[in-house]
């Protein structure tokens, strides 16, 4: 006998609404990042300023969460918000096909974050001057959306010890998750950022650490290498750098390394597997 449509509609409805109250359940039961990180004498004094932010409204977040996890439409945007003051397709068809690019072009016109003044183009919002924040952002809501996690992004902490931002920490399951991210390419990093990664990790005592970057370029030609170098001058015996699998690598089973082939919400979910695994 053939379910009625309309009851089965109304039960789907009904499913789905009891999802999100679970979920909701669920995650108030669980220590969220304000309660982790008070048990560790932490207290965020600014997090996720949002004035170099590039985001639509809430009308189009979603669709524009779901581009982000395309790595070509992350570095067209980069070279949007490089070339913002002169704005044209041929500066921007660097990363993925004319249609494709013509494609992500019109997409950021219909989602008014580009805007066109006669025949010119250029950013809504014109105090964007770096990918970076929108990149954490994006990682953040990732934990949000994809784990059901407590996260947030751009923290500062009133305190003394290590300063700068803490990019973004999430608390899965009653675990501190901080993650340090970098939207540069391997060339641009240096051994300073690898320094204050560890000296981060070493005041906020997370459960996992994981440093991040998108690019699709290997990590062991030279991020790696930068690895156990930082750990060799910090505990003066040679610390080797292990693979987990492809571009993710550990020190013991708690700190990572990871870029962006594969997924980056693929390759986090990988490295909480890893760490769960080993950590009963």
């Amino acid at each position: 006998m053939a379910l009625d449509k309309a009851k089965l509609v109304e039960e789907i409805l009904y499913l789905r609404k009891e999802v999100k109250r679970l979920r909701k359940a669920l995650s108030k039961r669980a220590l969220g990042i304000y309660s982790l990180l008070q048990h560790r004498g932490f207290k965020v004094y600014k997090k996720e300023p949002n004035e170099n932010l590039l985001i639509p409204t809430k009308k189009y977040l979603k669709t524009y969460y779901q581009m982000l996890h395309k790595y070509s439409f992350r570095l067209f945007l980069r070279d949007v918000i490089k070339h913002q003051h002169l704005l044209t397709l041929d500066r921007l068809i660097r990363f993925a096909t004319p249609s494709v690019t013509r494609e992500y072009f019109d997409f950021l016109l219909e989602v008014k974050l580009l805007k066109k003044n006669q025949k010119k183009y250029s950013l809504v919002s014109e105090s964007v001057t770096s990918f970076g924040e929108t990149l954490e952002w994006y990682i953040a809501e990732i934990f949000k959306r994809e784990f059901c996690c407590d996260a947030a992004w751009g923290i500062k902490f009133k305190r003394a010890g290590i300063g700068g931002d803490y990019d973004i920490i999430a608390a899965y399951q009653g675990t501190l998750v901080y993650v340090e991210v970098k939207s540069s390419p391997p060339k641009q990093i240096y051994d300073s950022e690898i320094a204050a990664f560890f000296d981060r990790i070493n005041d906020l005592a997370p459960e996992i650490a994981i440093f991040l970057m998108d690019t699709e370029l290997r990590m062991k030609d030279k991020i790696v290498p930068m690895f156990e170098k930082e750990l060799t001058n910090r505990y003066f015996t040679h610390f080797h750098v292990l693979r987990v699998e492809r571009e993710i690598f550990r020190v013991r089973n708690n700190i990572f390394i990871m870029n962006a082939k594969d997924g980056i919400i693929k390759n986090i979910e990988r490295v909480i597997y890893w760490h769960l695994k080993r950590a009963f």
